[in-house]
């Protein structure tokens, strides 16, 4: 009997005793995939961003930017993004300090520039645009004749087959990537004779809209009623003249970093995945701009 009773005690010890691990792994499998689910939403939480993001420069490419802070900013509700109109010159100096995340340039980068470790990122093709007030019959030039009129040498659109009209020529401040775009395009650098140097390109469009004689130059996506767009060498400022590389007046708008853009911040590489997506660039394409090739 005393035996007997000691198999049974045994037995229920050992009972219990298998009870006790398999509640154990139990709870230890459940533990496991509570911390697996809490890991899974923590990179979840992870992968949303917060912060801010600066840019500074060119106000050639506000329209661009503006579209493109709002449609971020709306996948990316934690990221505050800023922008700057300050030129484009300014913004490669601000990148370049490094008081900015990205500088924006409506004009290809100098060799000094680069030296000082400033990545040139293309985003867009954009058009300079000629244009004349709405009043002038001189609808084309030559891209001889354009630069005669700014280096001063052809002053009356007498001159050109118009009416005996003084020329007004209008341009932008010396820190402009427009203004540095069209010297260098039509090869009159430093040698320009303004009758005014305005600071943005809505100034130039609304002053020579506004002004009997005036000729100007303005990005090509700002064009509307107001003024005259002008054909060069007779082919007409269109995106798909620059596409096929007819048009003479083209020029590249440049978002800077400081570097590559995969050394940069995780926001800093989220704007430009965003730039590059499908979404960015049907942003890009409905500011009336150029995809880079």
């Amino acid at each position: 009997m005393k035996n007997r009773m000691k198999k049974l005690l045994v037995l229920a010890t050992a009972a219990t005793m298998m009870t006790a691990a398999f509640t154990g792994c139990g709870s230890g499998s459940d533990g496991a995939d509570n911390n697996a689910d809490t890991s899974a939403d923590e990179g979840t939480s992870n992968e949303n961003l917060n912060g801010s993001l600066s840019l500074a420069g060119s106000t050639s490419m506000e329209k661009l930017c503006e579209a493109l802070k709002e449609s971020f900013m709306e996948k990316n509700p934690g990221v505050t993004v800023t922008v700057e109109y300050t030129g484009s010159g300014s913004g490669i100096e601000s990148v370049t300090a490094g008081s900015v995340d990205i500088g924006d340039s409506s004009r290809a980068l100098t060799d000094d520039e680069k030296a000082n470790g400033v990545e040139e990122n293309i985003v867009a093709i954009d058009g300079i645009a000629v244009i004349t007030d709405k009043d002038n019959s001189v609808t084309e030039l030559t891209s001889d004749d354009l630069k005669k009129i700014y280096t001063g040498e052809i002053s009356n659109w007498k001159d050109l087959g118009g009416k005996d009209e003084a020329i007004v020529a209008i341009g932008r401040e010396a820190a402009s990537g427009t203004r540095g775009a069209f010297e260098e395009l039509l090869d009159v650098k430093d040698q320009c004779k303004y009758a005014q140097e305005l600071d943005s390109t809505g100034a130039v469009l609304a002053k020579v809209g506004s002004t009997p004689g005036a000729i100007g130059y303005v990005s090509l996506d700002v064009l509307d009623d107001t003024v005259t767009a002008m054909k060069i060498d007779g082919v007409e400022a269109t995106e798909e003249n620059i596409v096929a590389g007819k048009y003479l007046l083209s020029r590249p708008f440049v978002m800077a970093t400081k570097g590559k853009i995969d050394e940069q911040n995780d926001i800093v590489k989220a704007w430009f995945d965003y730039v590059n997506s499908d979404e960015g660039q049907a942003v890009i394409k409905k500011v009336g701009l150029i995809l880079p090739q």
